[in-house]
């Protein structure tokens, strides 16, 4: 039984979908996927078994220009691609409407989610069945129902793998963990970012318990703020831009992590790498890292969360004091995360999981 899957973006989405691809194939050792993603996320399906063939889109590209990627053909190049073999199954793992188009593009039967459980109700209308799923449940476990509805199999809810082959990323499974801890400080809102100081002040706490501290990058804002983090330590280290396989195996060979909400946190999750996650806007209760060794670490503030890209607080200015300078936190949620909690936080999950 061959099934697509359409779940194209975002790095978390995409990571999110892996444990119901475990729950499937372990239910039905005959089904095989193909999946439709973006072209930056191609790696991450086919570090899975029991994906096949991965077909990459590029919507965020080509929306940029249209007509020219009418005329340079790639458009007709990936309905092609979709169209070369005849699904038994569709699975839109999205809920947009992009994803709904693209599978109903391809050939067989799509299902995706009801239009009361999903995020555009619109794109229902490219389904031939459709399922409900509570809002109430977190993202993982969503994907997880509506696999297990669409392929009639029963898995345990208690029991989460996201089903990473290790080997497939260039990792020997018996490899051992080096006191390493890598700092995931990239998000998109200005109202995630865990403040640079603080960034600063966990380094120093982390070199001099022995750790070494690793900062990937991947725009010229990250690696700025990388740069004033590392500034003057010699036991943190600036990596070189890494891809996706690149930093999971910088990310499996460390002790742990320290994420704000950001995508790469998710991959920490997936790779069940020891990680505390940093939430002060938003609410990790639905969309949070999800699987084992991993903490949330939610702001008390009484704005928080408050969902918004920028902050709004509007009360008295917070402070704090790191490397004696007295500095406004901003965003103001983060006060109740000071570095020293992080680590101590931190020091009990490895612990803990030793």
């Amino acid at each position: 039984m061959r099934v697509l899957i359409v779940k194209v973006s975002s790095l978390g989405d995409v990571l999110h979908t892996l444990p119901a691809v475990t729950d499937a194939k372990r239910a039905k050792r005959d089904l095989v996927f193909d999946w439709v993603v973006e072209e930056s996320f191609t790696e991450i399906p086919a570090w899975h078994t029991a994906v096949d063939k991965v077909i990459p889109v590029a919507i965020r590209r080509w929306r940029k220009n249209w007509i020219k990627t009418w005329i340079d053909g790639e458009l007709g190049e990936f309905r092609r691609n979709l169209k070369e073999v005849h699904y038994d199954l569709v699975l839109d793992a999205q809920g947009l409407i992009k994803s709904g188009i693209i599978s109903r593009m391809a050939k067989g039967l799509t299902i995706g989610l009801s239009d009361s459980t999903i995020k555009e109700p619109l794109a229902t209308l490219f389904y031939n069945k459709v399922y409900s799923v509570p809002w109430t449940e977190h993202a993982v476990d969503r994907i997880r129902e509506l696999f297990s509805r669409a392929l009639q199999y029963k898995y345990d809810r208690t029991q989460v793998d996201y089903g990473i082959d290790h080997e497939r990323i260039g990792i020997n499974p018996a490899a051992t963990r080096q006191k390493q801890l890598v700092f995931l400080h990239g998000t998109t809102w200005s109202s995630k970012f865990w403040p640079e100081a603080y960034w600063r002040e966990l380094a120093r706490i982390a070199t001099a318990k022995g750790y070494e501290v690793l900062i990937p990058w991947g725009s010229d804002d990250e690696r700025k703020r990388a740069e004033y983090i590392a500034a003057g330590m010699d036991r943190v280290r600036i990596l070189e831009r890494q891809n996706l396989t690149g930093l999971a195996q910088y990310l499996v060979m460390a002790t742990g992590a320290i994420a704000v909400d950001t995508g790469l946190g998710h991959l920490a999750a997936a790779l069940s790498v020891p990680t505390i996650s940093l939430y002060g806007a938003t609410n990790p209760k639905l969309s949070g890292t999800f699987g084992e060794r991993q903490l949330h670490l939610r702001s008390d503030l009484a704005c928080s969360p408050c969902m918004k890209k920028l902050c709004h607080y509007d009360g008295p200015e917070l402070t704090d004091t790191v490397e004696n300078r007295v500095f406004a936190v901003k965003p103001p949620c983060f006060t109740t995360h000071k570095p020293a909690d992080v680590w101590h936080r931190f020091e009990r999950l490895v612990q803990n999981q030793s």
